[in-house]
């Protein structure tokens, strides 16, 4: 029996969130325009990991807290205490009253999970009155920058290994929550199993573990171990064998596989888990193969991540199974996603759309005016050519379209064209079923298979293109030379 993510979030967590969130929504109240329609556009600015692309993970989640987002009467009633500049209350009664009978109205489209993601391309629109779209901002952050860190982590990992890997890092992880939440990322990012029993109960990973050097320590030595351990677990026989030396540690797990075999078992594997792990892990396979145990597979774990694999593998270590914990877990090259939420259109108060864009001397922070189509083109081998943006309110129309990062027109063609954004939210109602998490992890697999490979380069890719349509450009330059 497995669980959905999104239950993990279904308790009301109205106040999972930064307080100007809440101070700026009982501004608009108080302004006029918390009723107003906004269009609100949830995207990363730069590509994790020095890389080109990002695996969308965490809607499921997200999806949860919005469906049951409710301030309870002990959440007012903390609200009420909070005092401004000479001890008065920061909210206002009515204020806190429109809490009290929150219920979120808005519209939501999203990536599916497992969707590639490319910078400043919407992963997620809301659409709604303008003081819930701003409410939610936090928590959505929150609820998807992470996990897409993690997915995109293991989907690295994942390419540049020559066999399945392991998450090994719950022990590292940033807390309870963060442990479940870097696993289910892990295996939609490709990870064959994880040894987080509770992830494996609540999404159905396969979970996967061997014993560690204190199994080998609690004996008087290695032969003693080895054997207690096959006799306890003769179907999970993969030894830890760097306790104290590693190539007498190999000898000694081959004489327990000899005797396990004698009893109709098979040495499963050996582990390492220090040392020069190419030159142990030659050293492993051969004394193996010598000794006729050819299947039995050397796993290797001290925390690897891609670029330590990639090493491994150009040194053509004989590593079968990788075990990879700290640095994937915590992203330890990049904890941050560095997810941001910005607006991009406000309906006037004659209903017309003003689409509105963020300046900034720095171009990568320059926003995207309007309330953004993501399109996915696609090539006749159904291989990803690029994603166009254009403004919902204009016509699909016909190019040149610009591709963002040259400034340039595009030459590029697609044999077809799609919406990128699925509707899971329609005025505050769920109109959306969550896939199984084994089809979420597929689709992660396969869009990476069609991608172009230099863009999936580890380091100095070429980056996707990303088109704007000629009306997006224009209006685009139009608001950045008329900004103040």
């Amino acid at each position: 029996m497995t669980a959905s993510p999104d239950a993990l979030y279904r308790p009301a967590l109205g106040l999972l969130t930064d307080l100007y969130q809440l101070t700026m929504a009982a501004g608009f109240w108080h302004a006029g325009l918390a009723e107003r329609q906004a269009v609100f556009h949830l995207f990363f600015r730069r590509a994790p990991f020095e890389g080109q692309y990002a695996v969308s993970c965490g809607l499921e989640a997200a999806v949860g807290y919005l469906e049951s987002l409710r301030f309870s009467e002990e959440d007012v009633s903390f609200l009420a205490t909070l005092k401004g500049v000479g001890d008065r209350p920061l909210f206002q009664a009515d204020f806190l009253a429109r809490l009290a009978d929150f219920r979120f109205a808005c519209d939501v489209d999203a990536l599916p999970e497992g969707s590639l993601a490319f910078p400043h391309v919407p992963m997620i629109r809301v659409k709604g009155p303008l003081w819930q779209a701003q409410l939610v901002e936090t928590a959505l952050l929150n609820l998807v920058g992470f996990p897409t860190l993690v997915a995109t982590k293991a989907a690295r990992i994942c390419d540049v290994a020559s066999g399945p890997v392991v998450d090994f890092g719950l022990r590292r992880a940033q807390g309870p929550d963060g442990g479940l939440t870097a696993s289910r990322a892990a295996w939609v990012g490709g990870c064959a199993g994880t040894s987080n029993v509770l992830a494996g109960r609540l999404y159905g990973i396969p979970v996967k573990g061997t014993h560690a050097h204190s199994w080998v320590m609690a004996f008087p030595d290695e032969d003693a171990a080895f054997a207690a351990w096959i006799d306890a677990f003769p179907h999970n026989s993969i030894l830890l064998v760097d306790t104290f030396d590693t190539r007498a540690g190999v000898s000694k797990a081959i004489a327990a596989g000899q005797e396990l075999r004698r009893r109709g078992g098979d040495l499963a594997g050996v582990r390492l888990d220090s040392g020069d792990l190419a030159a142990l892990s030659r050293g492993a396979r051969e004394q193996l193969d010598a000794a006729g145990f050819p299947d039995a597979a050397v796993v290797a774990s001290s925390d690897l991540d891609e670029y330590r694999i990639e090493s491994l593998r150009q040194r053509r270590a004989p590593i079968a199974l990788w075990g990879v914990g700290t640095r994937l877990v915590t992203a330890s090259d990049q904890p941050s996603l560095g997810v941001v939420y910005k607006l991009g259109a406000l309906q006037e108060a004659d209903g017309s759309w003003r689409q509105v864009l963020k300046r900034s001397s720095d171009p990568a922070k320059a926003t995207l005016p309007g309330a953004l189509e993501v399109e996915r083109w696609t090539g006749p081998l159904g291989e990803a050519v690029a994603i166009a943006l254009r403004d919902a309110h204009e016509a699909p129309g016909e190019g040149p379209w610009w591709d963002r990062s040259q400034e340039a027109p595009s030459d590029l063609e697609p044999a077809s064209r799609a919406p990128a954004l699925i509707p899971v939210f329609e005025g505050g109602r769920r109109v959306w079923t969550a896939p199984p998490l084994w089809e979420v992890r597929v689709r992660a697999r396969d869009e990476r298979r069609l991608l172009p490979a230099e863009v999936r380069r580890l380091r100095g890719g070429s980056p996707f293109p990303v088109l704007l349509s000629p009306n997006l450009q224009e209006r685009r330059r139009a608001l950045l030379d008329a900004a103040p």
